[in-house]
């Protein structure tokens, strides 16, 4: 009788470890170190004495170089082998950054909400916000509520309580030297919570102008006559037949990242971001 042969390796099927599968290391794949968590996106990929090396940028431009092999990198959460890209035979395109520009965080889900909070003055406001910056406030767990007016600020925040661990931070419409808006601004920086809330603003006159106006392919945005409701007299000046709520969503709908807002406004808005979440207001 002759014996059944068996190759060297008697390790039973559904012991043996699965493959892992390779990935291109195309430059934006968003790739999570497992060794260090340190997650980035692929700058470069670099051959060198002692082998290949893939340069990752975190989201706040940190760079970090790693050697491709061996080593255990995350995709979406998966284990994968990072290889060298083939030539002319580009990866299918990821999302690799948020609209407001961060890095995409591969595998990451949205965090319980703070107890501080971010308002902003106006629906509009906070849709335009949610548009750029959602992505962003959801990760770190900020949640965006509007005020009808700025006259409600001091009635909000006396309601709202902030404090330790519960900061509050406003974007205002309009907030430049001697306005309505500067003027409560003071007033709840002096009250007792204002160790704990932060009132920062845009010379806009409404958040409409925050939006360049070569996205909306004209060279400036245009005067409205003194006395004349500014929101009106844009749609008129913009040949507009429309309610102005259907002008915003047609002007919502011409942003798409942080590149078609004016710098005096993101600027506002990563510093209430940076606010709400710094360690001390946990």
């Amino acid at each position: 009788m002759r014996s059944r042969s068996y190759g060297p390796d008697l390790t039973p099927p559904w012991k043996k470890p699965k493959p892992v599968p390779e990935v291109e290391a195309e430059r934006d794949l968003v790739v999570e170190e497992a060794g260090t968590g340190f997650c980035g996106a692929v700058v470069r990929v670099e051959k060198t004495p002692e082998g290949l090396t893939v340069t990752l940028e975190d989201r706040h431009g940190k760079l970090r170089v790693f050697p491709m092999e061996p080593r255990g990198f995350l995709v979406d959460g998966a284990v994968v082998t990072l290889v060298r890209p083939r030539a002319g035979q580009p990866a299918p395109r990821r999302k690799t950054h948020t609209a407001s520009g961060s890095i995409v965080v591969a595998g990451h889900q949205a965090r319980v909400a703070r107890a501080g909070r971010i308002y902003v003055e106006g629906k509009h406001d906070a849709e335009l916000v949610e548009r750029v910056w959602g992505d962003d406030l959801r990760i770190e767990g900020v949640v965006v509520e509007f005020l009808e007016g700025v006259d409600d600020l001091p009635a909000v925040v006396r309601e709202f309580a902030p404090g330790p661990g519960r900061g509050l931070g406003v974007l205002v419409d309009h907030l430049v030297p001697g306005s309505k808006e500067s003027r409560i601004a003071a007033e709840v920086a002096a009250g007792p919570f204002g160790a704990h809330v932060l009132v920062a603003g845009h010379p806009f006159v409404d958040i409409w102008q925050a939006v360049k106006p070569s996205v909306l392919g004209v060279d400036a945005w245009p005067s409205v006559p003194r006395g004349t409701d500014w929101k009106t007299g844009i749609n008129a000046a913009l040949g507009r037949t429309s309610s102005t709520g259907e002008t915003w969503r047609w002007i919502l709908s011409h942003v798409h990242s942080y590149r078609d807002l004016e710098p005096a406004l993101l600027g506002r808005v990563e510093e209430l971001i940076d606010f709400v979440t710094a360690p001390s207001e946990e």
